[in-house]
C-alpha cells in the first residue's frame, strides 16, 4: 500500500517540480509487441525493482504542491500538451508515452485547482489507455472520484496515482513491460519539461534544486528502459535520455559525512547527513533546451 501511494508523489513531482516520474480490449496485434514478452520473469523483477527506486526518490504530494505555492508561479495552461493533439496519437508506442504525458498534465491541472481542465485532460487518458486496451483506469467512475474529492489535493494526486497503478499492473499482467516503462517515461518527461517553465517563470531556487536532483532519477529511468530498447521507440527514448544523462553528469554532488546527536532529555540519537547537489545556470539552460525537445518529439 506505501508503495502505491508512492506512485502518487512521483505523478505530483513529475507534474510540477520535475518530473518525476508516475490502459476493455485489444487484439494481440502491435500492443504486445512493446517490450515484448517476458518468458524468464527475470526482466519484469528487474523493472520492478527500477521502477521502485524512482517511487521511493520523490516528495510527497503536499511537499509538492506546497513548493508549487511558495514558487507563486500562475497556472498557465500552455505548459501542458493540448488535448486536440490525442487524436494523432495511433501507434502503441505514440498512445504510451503521451498517456504519461497526459496524466502528468492531468496532475498538474488538479494542483491549480482547474477542475473543468481536469476532466478534459481525463478524457485524453482514458481515451489512450482504451487504445492501450486497458479499461478501467481512467473512466467514468474516476472521473466522480475527482470531483468528489476536488477540494483535497491529496486525495487528487492519490486517484490519479491510483489509475496508473492500475494501468502497470494490467500491462505487468499481460507481459507489456515495455509499454508501462514508456509511460513511466513520458510522465517523467513531461514533468522535467513543466519544472523547467515553472522554474524559467520564477527563478525559484527550490524548484532549481529539485530538476538537478532528477540527475538521480534519470540514472534509474535510464536503466529500466535499457531492459527494453530491443523494442524501437523504447531504443529511441532510452537514446534520448541517455543524451540527457550525458549533461545531467556533469551536475556536482558533494557527499556529507554522517553526524549524530542525542538529545539529553530523552536520550534519542538523530542521524544526520546526506549530500548536496549544485547546478549552474548554463547546466540548467542545456537541460530545459534538451527537455524541450525531447517532449516536442513525444508530443508531435
Amino acid at each position: 500500500m506505501y508503495f502505491r501511494k508512492k506512485i502518487a508523489a512521483v505523478l505530483a513531482f513529475a507534474v510540477v517540480i520535475a518530473a518525476l516520474v508516475s490502459c476493455g480490449g485489444t487484439d494481440k496485434g502491435e500492443a504486445d509487441n512493446v517490450g515484448g514478452e517476458d518468458k524468464s520473469g527475470q526482466v519484469a523483477v528487474e523493472k520492478d525493482s527500477i521502477v521502485e527506486n524512482i517511487f521511493y526518490s520523490v516528495p510527497s504530494p503536499i511537499e509538492t504542491a506546497t513548493l508549487i505555492q511558495r514558487a507563486g508561479v500562475p497556472y498557465n495552461k500552455d505548459y501542458l500538451n493540448d488535448i486536440q493533439n490525442v487524436s494523432k496519437y495511433t501507434t502503441t508506442g505514440d498512445k504510451a508515452l503521451n498517456l504519461g504525458v497526459y496524466g502528468s498534465d492531468l496532475s498538474f491541472t488538479s494542483i491549480y485547482d482547474q477542475t473543468q481542465e481536469s476532466m478534459l485532460y481525463l478524457k485524453c487518458a482514458n481515451n489512450l489507455a482504451n487504445g492501450l486496451g486497458i479499461s478501467g483506469a481512467f473512466d467514468e467512475n474516476t472521473a466522480n472520484r475527482l470531483e468528489a474529492n476536488k477540494s483535497n489535493k491529496d486525495s487528487l494526486l492519490g486517484i490519479i496515482s491510483e489509475s496508473f497503478w492500475t494501468a502497470d499492473s494490467y500491462l505487468k499482467d499481460n507481459e507489456r513491460p515495455g509499454t508501462s516503462s514508456l509511460i513511466i517515461a513520458g510522465g517523467w518527461v513531461e514533468g522535467l519539461y513543466i519544472a523547467t517553465k515553472i522554474a524559467a517563470a520564477s527563478s525559484n531556487k527550490e524548484i532549481e534544486t529539485r530538476i538537478a536532483e532528477q540527475k538521480f532519477t534519470l540514472d534509474n529511468l535510464v536503466n529500466m528502459l535499457k531492459k527494453y530498447d530491443f523494442d524501437e521507440t523504447v531504443a529511441s527514448m532510452h537514446k534520448e535520455l541517455v543524451d540527457l544523462k550525458i549533461v545531467y553528469d556533469q551536475i556536482h554532488v558533494t557527499k556529507s559525512a554522517s553526524k549524530s546527536t542525542t538529545d539529553s532529555k530523552t536520550g534519542v540519537t538523530t542521524i544526520g547527513g546526506g549530500s548536496k547537489i549544485t547546478i549552474t545556470p548554463e547546466q540548467l539552460k542545456t537541460i530545459t533546451e534538451k527537455i524541450n525537445t525531447i517532449r516536442a518529439k513525444i508530443i508531435k
